[in-house]
């Protein structure tokens, strides 16, 4: 998929890592996420204007503490480390970082200390967001910081050259007052990216996309009635047309009016559906259970399983398509990395490993 000079986050597990990368679109930038173990070929064969370095729910001290490859500094791009992305770079680099004695969660105050295109057109006392158990203690040689809080006095800082920098506290959330600025700054002012991605892009690249992974094979897409289920259904519709089947499963706790909703739906959008009534089916395998993440998983697996059934009646369906909202992949599993899980949705963290049907998200 092509938006032209584009930023690349490499994942280190951070449930805000969804979060970068909706900021950055928001500026117009296209973004792709990656997993932290991605090489610097790799990167490189992809063309980007900049690298992100998420945070993560580790410490650089800890045994197999993820770290990105070396040489991704070594191949001319600007990087961004936030928060645990810093303390990466800060020990790759040469210099300390420690655990701090509680730790920090929650506002703080940022004084801009010196000029770099990362903090043009902020203000010098800002509000930001702090979450972290380490912190940098003594930045690389020949770093220099150019922001400080309380308790961090190397809140932001880069290297010689300004192409290498990082800050502690997290701009991608609302709590940063002027977080976007930053994120705009990186990507624009330091990185030179294109502001060219919108949603009239993105539809047009993902449907050239779709037709060329489909090819001529059939698609169902699992239709709830939702939003991101909805969207998925009309843009597989643009995308493939006749070759696709919405199916949606009664699993018999629907809300009111919700079957016949889906079914105006395709009908105005000219979908072919399967209505399939399966809610003894899905009530028989959760009888007895009460965890409810033990039943997200069960629901998750059973409606796989009616969509591989009805696909083998269709013939010729390889594809499954869905859509998931940027809230149910944060909380269930982080898409590229190692992140904690929240919870598991039945549509994300549910899904069985193994599968007769491709998955198209």
């Amino acid at each position: 998929m092509y938006h032209g000079r584009h930023i690349v986050v490499l994942d280190f597990g951070s449930q805000y890592t969804q979060l970068i990368a909706r900021r950055v679109r928001q500026i117009g930038v296209y973004c792709e996420i990656v997993p932290y173990w991605t090489r610097a070929r790799e990167l490189k064969k992809m063309d980007p204007a900049g690298i992100i370095l998420s945070g993560g729910p580790y410490s650089v001290y800890e045994k197999k503490a993820p770290l990105p490859d070396r040489r991704i500094f070594e191949i001319g791009l600007p990087v961004l480390g936030i928060c645990y992305g810093l303390q990466a770079m800060t020990v790759m680099f040469g210099g300390r970082v420690e655990g701090e004695p509680e730790e920090e969660y929650g506002p703080s105050t940022a004084e801009i200390t010196g000029k770099h295109p990362l903090v043009e057109g902020l203000r010098k006392r800002l509000r930001v967001w702090m979450s972290h158990a380490d912190r940098v203690t003594r930045a690389p040689r020949g770093w220099r910081t150019f922001a400080v809080t309380d308790t961090c006095p190397y809140a932001m800082v880069s290297d010689r050259g300004g192409r290498l920098m990082g800050v502690q506290f997290h701009p991608e959330v609302a709590h940063t007052d002027d977080g976007m600025r930053v994120l705009k700054n990186f990507a624009l002012r330091v990185c030179g990216a294109e502001r060219n991605w919108n949603m009239r892009s993105f539809v047009e690249s993902s449907v050239e996309e779709i037709r060329d992974r489909v090819g001529g094979g059939k698609v169902v897409v699992a239709v709830s009635g939702g939003v991101d289920s909805s969207v998925t259904a009309s843009l597989m519709a643009e995308a493939v047309g006749k070759k696709l089947t919405a199916i949606f499963v009664d699993n018999g706790v629907l809300r009111k009016n919700e079957g016949e909703e889906v079914r105006r739906f395709s009908r105005e959008c000219g979908i072919k559906l399967r209505y399939v009534r399966a809610g003894k089916r899905f009530l028989s395998k959760l009888a007895g259970v009460a965890s409810p993440e033990r039943k997200r998983k069960i629901i998750g697996v059973e409606f796989i399983r009616v969509f591989e059934e009805i696909a083998r009646g269709i013939g010729g369906v390889e594809f499954l398509a869905q859509g998931t909202l940027y809230p149910d992949v944060i909380e269930s599993v982080s898409v590229k990395g190692p992140s904690s899980t929240i919870k598991s949705h039945h549509n994300v963290g549910g899904l069985p490993k193994r599968m007769n049907l491709k998955l198209i998200e």
